[in-house]
């Protein structure tokens, strides 16, 4: 039985973090890995919520650093569902410094995919996306052609 489609901004993720010495590499900026690390945590809620099941991280499509961060820097990560195919579905992951007036800078945008497991830990099934604005719908477009890559990139190397 195939759940009930679902729109984009149900699963819609948003995590803050203040950048303490812990998160810093040796040039003194956010160290890349912390930041992956929270994105896949973000791209995961994401798609649990959408899915209403555990998942997996099947790949990191896209991870484009734009800017540093430093510390005691707010970071503001946003998670959206893009695209869903069967069983997966693509999450962007938009990173932004947050200034002390409320002004955001982009740090990094991210492509997960995400695959819903059921109880087996097999893939399952996912609600279909319910796009409401031209925003939406542009990217679930640009998402179908990503999704159509990356099934030609793994027919080729595997």
């Amino acid at each position: 039985m195939e759940e009930a489609a679902k729109p984009v901004s149900a699963s819609r993720t948003e995590q803050i973090q203040i950048l303490m010495p812990q998160h810093i590499n040796g040039y003194k900026r956010l160290f890349g890995g912390v930041l992956m690390e929270w994105i896949d945590i973000v791209a995961g809620v994401v798609a649990r919520r959408h899915s209403n099941s555990e998942v997996t991280t099947a790949s990191v499509d896209n991870l484009q650093f734009k800017s540093p961060a430093y510390v005691n820097s707010t970071i503001t990560l946003i998670g959206t569902i893009t695209f869903v195919g069967s069983s997966s579905m693509e999450v962007r992951v938009d990173t932004f410094t947050e200034a002390l007036s409320g002004e955001r800078r982009l740090v990094n945008r991210a492509y997960v995919v995400m695959v819903a497991l059921d109880e087996n830990e097999r893939p399952k099934r996912v609600p279909r996306l319910i796009l409401e604005t031209e925003e939406e719908k542009t990217e679930f477009e640009a998402g179908k052609k990503r999704h159509e890559l990356r099934k030609q990139r793994r027919r080729e190397n595997f």
